[in-house]
């Protein structure tokens, strides 16, 4: 699919249902057969403005395994720490490497860089947006359920990043989608609209509720994720308070259905948004989701640089 060479990945909101789906065929080929020389000669470099262990692994290995190289840089290593702009970081790695990938705090830097960037760019994860992640989730929910239309697919916690991306995502390929957060913390307005918009155009479904024993009534896949994120720290004890009746544990699981998947983006607080019981249990599929890093992020890398 020609569409996506040069093409920025900054959200799921600006890809189409057959190009989701096309990243996700392609995710698994790739899987089937790893190792390829497509991308032989062209350099990704991974700037990271917050600390990575899937981000980082996945897009490193997969650029090697498609016959590239990768180049992990920090913002202390780069001038960018010392003050130099977005702006210019973008114009000078543009005439070096052949694409750029950043995981920091605001989207708005994500978006200046893609705005003055000649090459396409990559969203690492910002406040916003996770889209690689939930490529691999969408993924993993194949790969588990054989399927996306009548898949529910309840997300318990935080309406977040990973939350906003995994719901659009749901949404793009007809799915049904549930959120059950707290008061207060739920998902951002807009792209919670912009979601069931897109959900009511392909048969999927898009609901926020604030009842985790009802949102997990015959659920094909729960999720969660941490309660405090990097950058939330100060809100600790907030957050644990609003979140203890959200916690993923078997009481919830057994209220899904008997097949139900769990998955987690990682890194959990074991104890916190999940115990051990569910996190180990024969219902966890966390490390194959985390495994389908690489290959969701090995599409990416092909179609928008081959």
């Amino acid at each position: 699919m020609s569409t996506l060479k040069g093409r920025n990945v900054l959200k799921l909101l600006d890809f189409t249902s057959e190009e989701i789906q096309y990243l996700l065929e392609e995710a698994l080929k790739l899987k089937q057969n790893p190792l390829s020389n497509v991308l032989h000669g062209k350099t990704l470099a991974m700037i990271f403005e917050k600390s990575s262990t899937r981000t980082r692994v996945s897009f490193e290995v997969g650029m090697l395994q498609l016959g590239g190289h990768a180049l992990a840089l920090s913002s202390k290593e780069l001038q960018l720490g010392r003050g130099e702009t977005i702006a210019d970081t973008a114009r000078v790695l543009s005439r070096y490497v052949d694409a750029i990938l950043l995981r920091t705090t605001d989207h708005n830097r994500v978006k200046e860089l893609a705005e003055y960037a000649t090459v396409p760019v990559i969203n690492g994860l910002c406040d916003l947006y996770h889209p690689c992640q939930a490529l691999a989730d969408l993924l993993t929910i194949y790969e588990l359920k054989g399927k996306f239309s009548d898949v529910k697919v309840v997300y318990v916690g935080d309406g977040n990043n990973v939350a906003h991306s995994l719901m659009v995502g749901c949404a793009k390929v007809g799915a049904h989608f549930t959120i059950a957060a707290p008061e207060g913390y739920e998902p951002n307005e807009s792209i919670l609209k912009q979601a069931k918009e897109i959900a009511g155009e392909t048969g999927g479904k898009v609901e926020l509720i604030h009842n985790p024993d009802e949102a997990v009534q015959d659920a094909d896949i729960i999720y969660t994720d941490v309660w405090v994120s990097m950058g939330q720290e100060e809100e600790t004890e907030a957050r644990m308070k609003a979140f203890k009746p959200f916690q993923v544990n078997q009481s919830l699981l057994a209220k899904a259905k008997r097949d139900a998947s769990f998955l987690h983006c990682l890194p959990a607080a074991r104890g916190l948004e999940v115990t051990d019981e569910v996190m180990d249990g024969s219902q966890s599929a966390v490390f194959l989701q985390a495994e389908n890093r690489l290959h969701a992020q090995k599409a990416i890398l092909k179609e928008i640089m081959a």
